[in-house]
């Protein structure tokens, strides 16, 4: 494999973004490539700050004179270490001339980063990057990206095994190191049960209750445990779609590790012949397709819900866009084919087109507004 790799449609984005806004935000988990993107924009070593750097610290001790003072594009890494920031900023970008603009790189969520969305509402534009998808990669390393995760240092690994050593460190650092920065004072081993327990659920609707009795804590506590996980941008919860109807609809979230290789090692699945076997095995190729089809779409967190019924019929993923309404589904089978769930969906909801992804190399249509798409065509998806 190619040691480096071309994020195009993130370094378009980025710098799209950082010609029409004040302020970009770069906002992913830590180790998903964001100072290297970032790095392909930086010039001048003073414009560049590392909040993880002892010198660069040092020299934030007077931050309102010192990023006052310089000009051109300031980047500043690891941001969410240091929220009194935000307000600096708000007066800096406020300028007349606007002598600087700023790229923020932050490994949480604005609602972890205090303060992001409002004292900086109005000047920044939230960019989201995760790890590498079939674009940066291409379709005929699925197996490859499915299994080890889209992080780049697990991706690129020399084989499975040192990918999974790189993803098991990843792992013990983020709960004993990264979430501690972040002020989460929690306890980092009943973090890493919770979030085992959690891979359990990959692609389930959340059940607050059943997880506290297990971890013997309350179901307000472990719902926390899960906004902190979510927060910190290693699980996504996707909102219920709650269409009015008279159908009683499921309103919990459903819940995914965003990385299917951070899932594999949460699983203690250490081969793809043990993934194959494992009861999760469907579980997986769900998350990863999805999140296949959120880089291809480029969907935004608000165009990404679920609906459910108590009845049984359910559709993986509705989105919303452009005054139209989509279903995806997600099935690991050679041979797809409309379900019945499909069907309801479509007919109660009213969607304007429903794909089934699945891992094959075609794109047929099933019936009318259904079409099979193979993951060698996910790329070239265009919404009808």
């Amino acid at each position: 494999m190619t040691p480096k790799l071309q994020r195009l449609i993130s370094y378009r984005e980025t710098e799209h973004s950082l010609k029409h806004f004040r302020i970009t935000a770069l906002l992913g988990p830590r180790q998903c490539g964001k100072t290297t993107l970032a790095r392909q924009f930086s010039g001048e070593r003073e414009n560049y700050f590392d909040l993880e750097d002892p010198l660069d610290l040092a020299r934030l001790a007077n931050p309102r004179e010192v990023l006052g003072a310089l000009k051109g594009l300031v980047i500043i890494d690891e941001f969410q270490r240091m929220p009194e920031l935000f307000p600096i900023l708000r007066v800096l970008v406020d300028r007349d001339d606007l002598p600087a603009r700023f790229l923020i790189l932050g490994s949480a969520s604005p609602d972890l980063m205090k303060g992001a969305s409002e004292s900086l509402a109005g000047r920044v534009n939230f960019i989201r990057l995760a790890g590498f998808s079939c674009i940066d990669v291409g379709v005929k390393n699925r197996d490859t990206l499915w299994f080890r995760g889209g992080f780049p240092e697990s991706y690129l690994s020399q084989d499975d095994e040192v990918s999974g050593q790189w993803r098991r460190a990843f792992i013990q650092t983020f709960l004993q190191k990264d979430l501690p920065s972040f002020g989460i004072d929690v306890s980092p081993e009943r973090l890493r049960r919770f979030w085992t327990m959690a891979a359990h659920y990959h692609g389930q609707t959340w059940n607050s209750s059943a997880i506290a009795s297990s971890l013997d804590v309350s179901h307000t506590t472990a719902r926390s445990y899960l906004d902190i996980l979510t927060g910190s941008l290693v699980m996504r919860q996707l909102p219920p779609w709650l269409p009015n109807l008279k159908k009683r609809m499921v309103k919990a979230p459903k819940v995914y590790l965003r990385d299917s290789g951070i899932l594999h090692s949460l699983l203690q699945i250490e081969t793809r012949n043990q993934l194959l076997s494992n009861p999760r095995y469907g579980a997986s190729w769900e998350g990863f397709a999805l999140d296949q089809v959120r880089e291809v779409l480029r969907l935004q967190p608000d165009e990404m819900h679920f609906w459910s019924t108590h009845a049984g019929a359910e559709m993986d993923l509705v989105v919303p866009r452009a005054g139209k309404l989509y279903g995806f589904e997600f099935k690991v089978t050679e041979k797809p084919s409309t379900t019945h769930s499909m069907t309801i969906a479509k007919k109660d909801l009213g969607l304007d087109h429903v794909y089934l992804i699945y891992p094959g190399e075609l794109t047929f249509a099933l019936r009318e507004g259904m079409t099979a798409v193979g993951y060698q065509k996910l790329p070239d998806l265009v919404l009808a």
